[in-house]
């Protein structure tokens, strides 16, 4: 990929902004409308590929690079079937346009690990259409046969001479476009498949790469917001007499949710805030505490009278239970979790007039500019959003709330404006990933098979806040806005009394062959807003489910790796991938004196991922000395991305498992930054080892699937090491 399209000077341009040239696409959505200014004379029918004269090939990328990897995977696609090198392509995010909607998720944004697998072959199929019309053409112009023709990194060869892509593009414009041209096999495959360095390390290792931190316009001023302490509550009265004498500050607002202090630059703003004089209201959530928490999930979860909400009921339900030869029962908890991204919440904003130009990192371009529309009160037509790079993601960038603020301030000020969050800010103003109390039941007949599942969850939904924030920015803008407020909170009473939420469920009844199965969710939610965090419900449901199913093990007396093979046996991927890891990591073989295997196993997302942790404990100190993993994706693109996305999650995900904890004492959140709440270092990461199983299948998520299965396969090890059974999130001993 060219250094130039990831400089600042580009980030700052019109993403649209292009020389003439031709362009092609494809969209999920039938729209002849393009996703860039248009230009004179050119073949637009969509919004994806554009090959300039100068031979330049410019690829605008649908979906958010936040470290996964989608970058790399996406021009992949384009390259294989436009027979270009993948170095050789501009690749430039795209803005908000409907051509670059989600097919899943239905409006434009990144989640779910969806990308590559919605976008496999529409990309394809773009590409191949593309290099059909030049290959027209250039039959057309050089009077020879088609099929003669040889495309090739990026040229035309034709009786030995080659010709550039460039030099057919006036002519491929005004020539009808090819539709459903041939996509390339497996066999032909020379760019899909292999391994290859990432397109864009060079520019994230020598900070060319532009963030949207790094963002400048002119006349920019810094803005931070002081909040509440206990999240979401309103202001009362502030004093901003003492603020506004500091140096290089040029104005104190009241906003929704707090008070907004803009200087010439941020540390001017951030000393500033702390002479602010503010008053809160108070809110439920500050009657709460972790202690609290966890007695009424507890005292919900023994109430039978709480019916709950199915998620699933099948077979027979949980009826036959006690009829069993084997049944067992345990309870599990797992914490609130933030995301806590290396680059903190900001959003710039430049109003000029009746328009306004948004420069983020954002992981649903169509929520930010939404959130500018409903907040900012602009018309649609009149913001532009200027997508960045993602300094992490796992599901916090993109809910709108810090675009909210930003257009807001800017407004109110007339100015432009970087809003930036602290560390601080953004580990006490999360949307935290939900804490869970389960009951887990199973029957086991005496041939080790499961024959009945049922499973009692409490804790609070995640739809219930994201609705309240998403239908706000993704309404259609000629909705009335009062509602659209009142539909925003529809949310907490549909999930509580009516629709179970899906994401309580994630993975907690699936994987294995179960014929009876009886899963309930009672939704009980303190307040405190939760959201998607990386890999949603299966980042708690497999600790449970994938813990439980050990218990089940131990308990009829059969191996782990054996008794879980005997019961999925309906389940190919799963199966293939457990057998691979078992064999890589030398299941069953001796390991070191005091160390010890433990396995989970878990689908998400479309793929299947084991996972067997080598784990020792010295004293009450766990120690993961190497985690081997195995995953079933279908066709991996790239090898390479899928073993740094398996290998990033067993980090994030042992990050955890050992430290991960959200608590709050009367509403207030304790963690602020790092020292109380604890990445992994670098020095207590295990060895990490990825294995792929080999598929012609269709390709499916890997940003995700790697994290689920790791603090169960460490809790796993832990038991056999310790003889404790670790049933809470995160993993101590005692």
């Amino acid at each position: 990929m060219k250094t130039a399209s990831i400089t600042r000077r580009l980030f700052l341009l019109s993403t649209g902004a292009a020389a003439t040239g031709l362009i092609v696409g494809c969209s999920s959505a039938a729209t002849k409308s393009k996703g860039y200014s248009s230009i004179a004379g050119a073949f637009e029918p969509n919004s994806f590929i554009q090959i300039t004269p100068d031979n330049q090939v410019i690829f605008y990328l649908p979906s958010s690079e936040m470290g996964q990897g989608i970058l790399d995977g996406l021009t992949t696609l384009i390259a294989e079937e436009l027979r270009v090198d993948p170095t050789a392509i501009d690749v430039r995010h795209a803005s908000l346009h409907s051509d670059y909607k989600n097919p899943e998720l239905r409006f434009q944004g990144t989640g779910g690990s969806n990308a590559t697998r919605t976008q496999f072959l529409p990309l394809r199929q773009a590409a191949a259409d593309t290099a059909a019309a030049i290959r027209n053409a250039a039959a057309k112009q050089l009077n020879q046969p088609a099929h003669k023709l040889l495309l090739a990194d990026g040229h035309v060869t034709a009786e030995g001479r080659r010709y550039a892509f460039g030099e057919f593009v006036a002519l491929a414009a005004l020539m009808p476009m090819p539709e459903n041209s041939p996509l390339r096999g497996p066999a032909q495959f020379d760019q899909i498949g292999r391994e290859r360095p990432r397109l864009d390390a060079l520019a994230k290792s020598t900070g060319t790469a532009v963030f949207g931190i790094d963002a400048e316009v002119e006349n920019l001023y810094r803005a931070v917001v002081v909040r509440s302490p206990v999240l979401g509550a309103p202001l009362k009265r502030f004093d901003a007499t003492a603020a506004l004498k500091q140096p290089g500050v040029v104005d104190v607002v009241e906003i929704r949710t707090g008070v907004a202090i803009v200087a010439q630059s941020y540390w001017q703003a951030r000393k500033a805030a702390s002479a602010l004089e503010l008053d809160w209201e108070k809110t439920e959530l500050a009657s709460w505490s972790s202690d609290s928490i966890y007695q009424k999930f507890t005292q919900t979860l023994n109430d039978s009278s709480q019916k709950g909400l199915k998620c699933c009921d099948e077979g027979e339900g949980d009826k036959l239970l006690n009829q069993a030869q084997h049944v067992v029962s345990a309870d599990y908890y797992a914490p609130y979790l933030a995301h806590a991204t290396m680059e903190p919440l900001n959003c710039t904003v430049a109003v000029d007039g009746d328009n306004c130009a948004v420069y983020l990192g954002t992981q649903y371009v169509e929520a930010s500019a939404g959130a500018v529309v409903y907040y900012g009160d602009f018309d649609a037509d009149k913001v532009k959003v200027h997508p960045a790079f993602l300094g992490g993601g796992f599901g916090r960038r993109g809910l709108g709330d810090d675009v909210a603020e930003a257009v807001v301030i800017a407004k109110k000020t007339g100015r432009n404006i970087q809003l930036v969050w602290s560390r601080e800010d953004d580990m006490s103003n999360d949307f935290y990933r939900p804490a869970a109390l389960v009951r887990m039941q199973a029957g086991v007949s005496e041939q080790g098979l499961i024959e009945t599942w049922a499973v009692r969850r409490v804790g609070p939904n995640v739809l219930d806040h994201i609705l309240d924030q998403w239908v706000d920015v993704l309404a259609p803008d000629y909705l009335n806005k009062g509602f659209v407020d009142w539909l925003s909170k529809l949310g907490r009473p549909l999930f509580k009394r009516f629709i179970a939420d899906p994401s309580s469920a994630d993975g907690i009844f699936s994987d294995y062959d179960m014929p009876n199965k009886a899963v309930r969710h009672v939704a009980q939610d303190p307040g405190l807003r939760t959201g998607l965090w990386r890999s949603v419900g299966h980042s708690s449901n497999a600790f449970f489910k994938e813990s439980f199913i050990d218990e089940l093990a131990q308990r009829a007396g059969i191996d782990e790796l054996q008794f879980r093979l005997a019961n999925m046996k309906n389940n190919p991927r799963l199966t293939e991938a457990t057998e691979l890891v078992a064999a890589k990591a030398g299941w069953g073989k001796a390991l070191p004196e005091g160390h010890f295997h433990g396995l989970a196993t878990h689908s998400s997302f479309g793929s299947a991922v084991a996972q067997i942790a080598e784990v020792s404990v010295e004293g009450t100190k766990i120690v993961v000395h190497k985690v081997t993993a195995a995953i079933h994706c279908g066709l991996v693109v790239n090898p390479g991305i899928v073993r740094d996305a398996v290998e990033g999650g067993i980090i994030f995900g042992l990050t955890a498992a050992l430290h991960g904890e959200i608590t709050l004492v009367d509403g207030v959140i304790q963690q602020s930054n790092f020292h109380s709440y604890p990445m992994l270092r670098m020095a207590d990461a295990p060895k990490v080892e990825v294995h792929v199983v080999e598929s012609q299948e269709h390709p499916e998520g890997v940003g995700e699937p790697g994290l689920p299965p790791l603090a169960p396969a460490v809790a796993n090890a832990v038991f056999k090491a310790s003889g404790q059974r670790l049933r809470d999130l995160p993993l101590r001993l005692s």
